[in-house]
């Protein structure tokens, strides 16, 4: 037998090299070379490319004689879910699911095995880092023992395809796609050729028989999927769940999604029966708001086709050193440091001496430009210590002159701040001269910085 020689895979790309190097030859990503064994030339070679599976065969069909099926999806039983995934989980879909450890993962799975089992589907939970009797103890606790709910605790690939195949399940989870292993590669469970390989048996398995898979991946320190980035581009969705273990809500995002948009959110939170949609985000993120305080202003985001309303927070305080602090959570330092030059320069608010602390409440993360005239009207309230009134949101993106930019959807961002009874909106004037404003609703239109900040506080 020959012997086995050592290679050198990128975690990233999957570049393999002979030689270790700092950079990857394949992405010019640093330090992502993994050390691995690769199998030599042996005798016996032509054996193991028999095992590589022939094609369908099927012939090339017009796309016109395609036969199309209206109900292709199957409702998760949570809102949330279905909103993120585009409707619902669709027939013969290659899903991963992502985030950090003890987030809430298998628990959100699970619960989605229980309602399909509801249904009278037939699911399979294949878990590679629990017993049996470990996911039976979580599902009790869940509420959730259903006699079509098979429970398979199996790391080999070629097992877990065997008993696929005679249980032949509608869905199916394997968690995690990161201890699953192909007993013929030589490699270990969690390298780049092993999960490369697994992915690959499964879209081909999702594919031919229908079943639609959902595979947790765990996350790097990075915040990354660990793995070859080309994992994600095999499977169909890519969904990552966000949030700290410490707070009780849960962000879902999809990232990759070929059968709906990227552009939902999905707001869970974590309660002693597991995952529970938050129907209404907006009053919740604002439940524990202190009204009458400087440098707290209500803005309307848009997360997809949803408005969301969220308190953003300022705190600035003389500095004692020479060069001040700026402490950002929840959006762009970069963004930060940008709206503090155009408020000094184009408002006369002096920032150069103030240590500035940006949050948003919730543990949120916003990038959209329509939160700039929010965060510049937190920052001033912060500054004159004078509260904005309870009843006032404000939304805009600001240019580098000072000037306020018109933002998307102002509508649906002024009739949701209207519902949860805010009555006043300042808002570009460009976006307030092509609405006609809410019943009971006034809204201020601003052309510039200096303007917002006299419009809010007065010209002192």
């Amino acid at each position: 037998m020959a012997k086995d020689r050592v290679i050198f895979a990128c975690t990233s790309c999957g570049y393999e090299t002979p030689r270790w190097a700092g950079r990857c030859p394949g992405c010019g990503a640093w330090n992502t070379l993994v050390e691995g064994i690769a199998p030599g030339a042996a005798p016996a070679a032509p054996a193991k490319a028999a095992r590589q599976r022939p094609g369908t065969g099927a012939a090339p069909t017009p796309i016109t004689q395609i036969p199309e099926d209206e109900d292709l999806r199957t409702t998760t039983g949570l809102v949330e879910l279905d909103r993120v995934l585009g409707g619902g989980i669709v027939e013969g879909g290659l899903m991963l699911l992502g985030g950090d450890p003890g987030i809430g993962k298998s628990t959100l799975l699970l619960q989605v095995c229980g309602h399909l089992c509801q249904l009278g589907k037939r699911v399979l939970y294949v878990s590679g880092e629990e017993s049996a009797r470990q996911i039976k103890m979580r599902a009790a606790r869940l509420g959730i023992l259903e006699e079509h709910l098979f429970v398979l605790a199996e790391n080999a690939m070629d097992n877990i395809e065997t008993r696929m195949q005679e249980l032949a399940p509608q869905f199916m989870v394997v968690d995690s796609i990161q201890t699953v292993y192909r007993p013929e590669l030589a490699s270990a469970p969690g390298s780049v050729s092993q999960i490369r390989e697994c992915t690959s048996l499964l879209l081909r398995l999702a594919k031919e028989t229908g079943t639609a898979i959902f595979l947790v991946g765990h996350v790097t320190k990075e915040g990354a999927i660990a793995g070859p980035r080309m994992l994600e581009h095999m499977v169909d969705v890519v969904l990552y769940f966000e949030g700290d273990r410490q707070q009780e809500y849960r962000l879902l995002r999809a990232v990759k999604n070929r059968f709906g948009s990227v552009n939902e959110l999905g707001v869970f939170q974590m309660t002693e029966r597991g995952m529970q949609p938050v129907l209404n985000p907006s009053e919740q993120l604002l439940s524990h708001r202190a009204k009458g305080a400087s440098g707290s202003v209500v803005f309307c985001g848009m997360e997809g086709s949803r408005p969301l309303l969220c308190d953003v927070q300022a705190l600035a305080a003389q500095s004692w050193f020479g060069t001040p602090r700026r402490t950002v959570a929840g959006a762009d330092s970069g963004r930060v440091a940008l709206l503090l030059a155009v408020l000094e320069k184009r408002a006369g608010l002096r920032t150069y001496n103030q240590d500035v602390y940006i949050n948003i409440a919730g543990g949120l993360e916003l990038s959209e430009p329509a939160l700039d005239l929010a965060l510049c009207m937190a920052v001033a309230s912060s500054l004159r210590d004078e509260p904005v009134g309870a009843e006032v949101a404000v939304m805009g993106e600001v240019g580098l002159a000072g000037e306020i930019r018109a933002i998307p959807q102002a509508e649906r961002r002024v009739a949701e701040c209207q519902r949860l009874g805010f009555s006043t909106i300042l808002l570009p004037r460009e976006n307030a001269r092509r609405m006609t404003p809410p019943a009971n609703t006034r809204l201020l239109p601003v052309d510039t910085v200096m303007q917002a900040v006299a419009v809010l506080f007065g010209n002192r």
